[in-house]
């Protein structure tokens, strides 16, 4: 009986005591997670070595996370001459070269290499030029370590391309 009193006396004790360190563990982890989030910044990238945006968006955006991991988001690119603003001639061959040394120089600019690109996607306005935009696409990737990819056929793109490549990369520093 005594001790059953005992444990009356204190069971309000510690079940305080308890939900004082729940609150302490929930509160250090939301510190946790502020201070990782806290941690992201933001960069633009901008390189004259690729096509200025046609629209009101950015070569890339960064994404630099407190842990010192860098995520870059590259815009879609289309086969545009940096140079002259203009689509290149020739077809799906010459288009898909051009457009994969925008993402080149849009990738350097932000400070990551081919290697480092971990997706891209791919637009294409006709699928039966799949095989040779992989004949020129293999060209940018090592076989053991080449990007996940999608690939899509679409009505139209801008300024009448017929590939549009959008890239992502993560650089580990």
């Amino acid at each position: 009986l005594k001790y059953c009193n005992y444990s009356q006396k204190y069971q309000g004790y510690i079940s305080r005591n308890i939900r004082n360190i729940m609150m302490y563990k929930t509160f250090s982890l939301l510190l946790g997670l502020l201070s990782i989030v806290s941690g992201l910044q933001r960069g633009v990238v901008s390189t004259p070595n690729a096509p200025a945006a046609i629209g009101p968006y950015s070569q890339a955006i960064t994404l630099s996370f407190a842990s010192g991991e860098t995520l870059v988001q590259a815009a879609g690119q289309i086969g545009l001459d940096p140079a002259t603003g203009s689509l290149v001639e020739g077809g799906i061959k010459e288009e898909t070269t051009r457009a994969m040394e925008n993402i080149k120089a849009i990738m350097t600019a932000a400070g990551a290499t081919m290697d480092e690109i971990v997706e891209c996607t791919v637009l294409m306005t006709d699928l039966d030029d799949y095989a040779a935009l992989n004949e020129i696409y293999a060209n940018y990737f090592d076989e053991d370590n080449a990007p996940a990819r999608a690939a899509f056929q679409v009505v139209k793109l801008p300024a009448n391309a017929t590939t549009e490549i959008k890239c992502s990369a993560a650089i580990e520093n």
